[in-house]
């Protein structure tokens, strides 16, 4: 079933890189951090190899999370993460896919609200992320920090970490597009 939806994301993605027109903007670089500050100890992660595609016309934004791809200071930190946590194996990606509302592309540096449904460990939310957008150098630069509740998307901690795990994780996102062409 997860692969089917892989599968489904990855054709929805292609079709509207494929329809990318003038205003259309394809990630370059990409940072998802995310921060848990728990009792016993901090956990910090960052990846850089999400995909997304933002069209500036519409305000449609779409993308992809590798989950094996976050990075960790400890290896066995992201072994757990994958295995125990996020089960990547069997849910590799998170997706979100929504609109950026009430901006004026006229501006250079905007607040902006983001509303879709973000889907991560195989349970699919709508969501709602204030966030920043900057138009500069015909190149669009998105950052945005909000929380996120573990339990809102089933990721379950065992008791015996429960000291060591935060319910909610702070996630930060920066992603850098430029302009489509064929």
């Amino acid at each position: 079933m997860a692969g089917l939806r892989f599968s489904a994301f990855i054709i929805i993605f292609i079709v509207l890189v494929s329809q990318v027109k003038a205003q259309k903007y394809i990630s370059t670089q990409t940072e998802i951090r995310f921060f848990s500050s728990a009792l016993l100890e901090d956990i910090e992660a960052v990846n850089s190899k999400t995909k997304s595609v933002f069209d500036s016309d519409n305000g449609q934004i779409v993308f992809s999370v590798p989950i094996n791809q976050f990075e960790f200071k400890k290896s066995l930190m992201k072994e757990h993460f994958n295995e125990k946590y996020m089960e990547s194996d069997k849910f590799p990606k998170a997706t979100f896919k929504g609109q950026i509302n009430d901006f004026d592309k006229k501006g250079e540096n905007l607040d902006a609200t983001a509303e879709g449904e973000f889907e991560i460990h195989g349970v699919r939310k709508k969501i709602k992320i204030v966030g920043n957008l900057e138009f500069k150098n015909s190149r669009v630069f998105i950052t945005a920090v909000f929380m996120m509740k573990l339990e809102d998307y089933e990721i379950e901690i065992p008791s015996l970490l429960f000291q060591k795990i935060a319910e909610e994780v702070e996630v930060t996102i920066t992603f850098e597009y430029k302009k489509y062409e064929k």
